[in-house]
């Protein structure tokens, strides 16, 4: 998907052995569709070569203020002007303790620094990727430094935990590329949730028989996780409510694990009482045995098979839907449908039995298990088709669509618009 389509970026680098981090996010930025000018401080040559840089931006390197080289198509010598009026953003991968500091301070002599001071703050917004040894980074010198560049309008990311370089173990890694790629993509994305806390039910409910067996169904999660995905990139406070799946938690979400349907309902109970807008994307079995036996249920031979007694689960989505909250519109109640046929007939029947503004409709067998989804949109007003498309792309296509039921008049996310012109898949 091109996430970041027509989108320019000055990528810098400062000194430090996450530079090698570097070169994997400027290859990541030019696959998710952003055009990348990499300059380089004299620190950040000795940890890898602007031919490296070079080959992967596709792009001249330039680590001197004093590079006479034509500098955005201009040949002034200035390159700490020229480079930086054309960027969409300058992200600062790594951005040693030294470099902040030396921000804070305004001073600047090098490209790099030359460069984020001659910006124009109010169009070229300057994003820092911290990378440094634990204790530099706990230093209260550096904890100051990152409170006021914040205060000063730059962008500082959080850091990683885990080994180091050096040997040690703790706070002070640089991110990693692909979460460097989703801040970017999150910057950037109009934040039409701003403000709102999402609560998200995701993947199916596993119903024991006994203590080996149980009862599922082929749901995979992916839409769900695309929706919190989304929800959070669009600017609200997410949290994920997870059936038996193995997918990871998208970055900046709350994410809590369940089990069985009941599992299920007294979370997501619970939870409802502070969100805002409630997407029920889970598949919930929609009965349970009876009783599940304390040992495995074994063959003896006789051919007799045997026989299991069921009790319907509650429907979570409806004891929401009927809660309180949600009658006086504080709760924003999204429901799923998986079908298997009659779509548009089933899901506007579901939509009045579960009693909720918006349905979204999809038919089962088609998209369980699979990155690819059509979704159908059923409210008052009617109908509206979100063709066949990678599931984040219907995602974030769903969000804009919940964003202007909340908020009437309010654009779909720029990223959605773009990522919905793209072929699944690219």
């Amino acid at each position: 998907m091109n996430e970041l389509a027509g989108k320019h970026i000055v990528l810098g680098l400062s000194g430090g052995i996450a530079c090698y981090k570097a070169a994997e996010l400027c290859r990541s930025l030019i696959k998710a569709g952003a055009t990348v000018q990499v300059v380089m401080t004299e620190a950040a040559g000795q940890f890898i070569t602007p031919v490296t840089m070079q080959a992967l931006s596709g792009r001249q390197v330039f680590a001197s203020q004093w590079d006479d080289r034509s500098a955005a198509g201009v040949d002034n010598n200035m390159p700490h002007i020229n480079l930086s009026r054309e960027a969409d953003a300058i992200v600062v991968a790594p951005a040693s303790a030294d470099f902040m500091a030396k921000l804070l301070h305004g001073r600047a002599d090098d490209l790099l620094s030359l460069m984020c001071l001659a910006r124009p703050v109010d169009k070229v917004p300057l994003i820092l990727a911290p990378a440094m040894n634990r204790e530099m980074w706990a230093h209260p010198a550096t904890q100051r430094n990152v409170v006021q560049l914040r205060a000063d309008g730059a962008t500082v990311l959080d850091v990683g935990i885990g080994e180091q370089a050096c040997g040690e173990t703790g706070d002070g890694r640089m991110l990693e590329p692909e979460e460097l790629l989703y801040e970017l993509v999150r910057f950037f994305t109009p934040k039409v949730l701003a403000g709102q806390h999402v609560l998200v039910s995701a993947g199916p409910t596993f119903e024991a028989i006994d203590p080996v067996r149980g009862i599922t169904n082929l749901s995979s999660g992916k839409m769900g996780f695309a929706i919190a995905r989304a929800a959070h990139e669009a600017g609200a406070n997410v949290t994920l409510v997870a059936g038996p799946v193995s997918l990871p938690t998208p970055r900046g979400v709350g994410r809590i694990n369940v089990k069985t349907a009941l599992n299920m309902q007294k979370t997501l109970n619970v939870l409802s009482q502070n969100a805002t807008v409630f997407i029920s994307a889970a598949a919930v079995s929609d009965w349970r045995p009876a009783e599940a036996a304390l040992q495995k249920i074994k063959k003896d031979g006789s051919g007799q098979v045997p026989v299991l007694h069921f009790v319907e689960n509650p429907d979570i989505l409806a004891g929401v839907a009927r809660s309180p909250r949600a009658s006086n519109r504080t709760l924003f109640c999204v429901g799923f449908a998986a079908e298997s046929e009659d779509l548009l007939a089933n899901a506007q029947a579901k939509r009045v039995r579960k009693g909720v503004p918006l349905l979204v409709g999809n038919i089962g067998p088609d998209t369980f298990g699979q990155d690819e989804n059509a979704l159908l949109l059923v409210d008052e007003q009617g109908t509206t088709e979100l063709p066949r498309a990678d599931k984040l792309v219907l995602a974030r296509q769903l969000v804009g669509e919940i964003a202007r039921r909340l908020r009437p008049g309010v654009p779909a996310p720029a990223a959605a618009a773009e990522a919905a012109q793209a072929p699944a898949g690219s």
